[in-house]
């Protein structure tokens, strides 16, 4: 394949699973608490991107479950960065963890960290049909 056509195949990808990613997010949110934020639209997007990126570049005989806690240390990585500077430097007031137990400066939690285990094993199976949808083999 020429290397224009694998660049639009990539950035489509990542477009799209950005996009499902943080429309998602959104959803859960909203099912959860009832409203959200826009920045979780972006924190959502960009979750899911590097959860699939990771998943894409694991070996094939990377345990599932290990992929999982990957997975989960990405989105708990990027909601404390994201939580930062959302809550704490901009004052946006998006999410409090400060009432959940094993919370790290309100940002994140050990409780939100194991739901997003849980979470990253879909998110990683939407990885791969966007890769087959945009015509990757494998």
């Amino acid at each position: 394949m020429c290397s224009g056509l694998k660049q639009i195949r990539f950035w489509g990808e990542i477009l799209s699973l950005f996009t499902v990613g943080g429309g998602a997010y959104l959803l859960i949110e909203i099912l959860w608490r009832g409203y959200s934020h826009w920045s979780m639209f972006v924190t959502g997007g960009l979750c899911v991107v590097l959860v699939c990126e990771m998943d894409r570049h694991l070996r094939q005989d990377t345990h599932f479950l290990a992929r999982c806690v990957y997975g989960a240390a990405i989105i708990t990585s990027v909601e404390f960065v994201v939580g930062c500077i959302v809550n704490l430097w901009l004052r946006w007031n998006v999410w409090d963890y400060s009432g959940v137990p094993l919370n790290l400066m309100g940002q994140i939690s050990l409780p939100f960290t194991m739901a997003w285990l849980v979470l990253s094993a879909p998110v990683m199976g939407m990885g791969n049909a966007v890769r087959r949808l945009w015509g990757e083999k494998g």
